[in-house]
């Protein structure tokens, strides 16, 4: 067990000839018991410092692991972000593709459409041609003709 301040106060040492001056001893004594009992003071200080230090350091540790566990939790909805961006983006360009293949299939049905409704009118040109040359040549064929010619004398 520590010596204590009181019990260095306290001490008294016996008395005989020719040892120490009882002044010397007892100045010395006193001094003695002033600077254990700051001694004492600043180790329960430090003790004091250094608990309130553990707790500080815990607590920042604590902070540290809650730190840690936040970036980690932000770094997964990171990569997840991502990957539901990437699989989004996937998604859009098929959907895109998907429309483009569909507007090019009905511009080449309506090119289909229209080139058929031209080889039609085509026909029908053709056709009416073909009535107008032979209406006109019976018109000729009647104005040329001795009839006509009897009509008009």
């Amino acid at each position: 067990m520590a010596i204590t301040p009181q019990e260095i106060n306290k001490k008294e040492f016996k008395r005989i000839m020719r040892g120490y001056s009882p002044e010397e001893v007892d100045e010395f004594l006193d001094r003695l018991t002033k600077d254990y009992e700051m001694a004492l003071r600043e180790a329960s200080a430090m003790r004091d410092q250094v608990a309130k230090l553990e707790d500080k350091l815990a607590h920042y540790y604590k902070l540290e692991q809650t730190l840690h566990g936040a970036l980690v939790v932000a770094q997964e909805t990171a990569e997840e972000v991502k990957n539901n961006a990437r699989k989004e983006g996937q998604l859009m360009v098929k959907e895109s593709e998907a429309r483009a293949e569909r507007i090019v299939e009905e511009a080449i049905n309506k090119s289909r459409k229209m080139a058929s409704e031209y080889q039609e009118v085509q026909k029908q040109a053709e056709i009416f041609r073909g009535r107008l040359r032979a209406l006109l040549q019976a018109q000729l064929e009647m104005i040329s003709s001795d009839d006509w010619d009897s009509l008009t004398e």
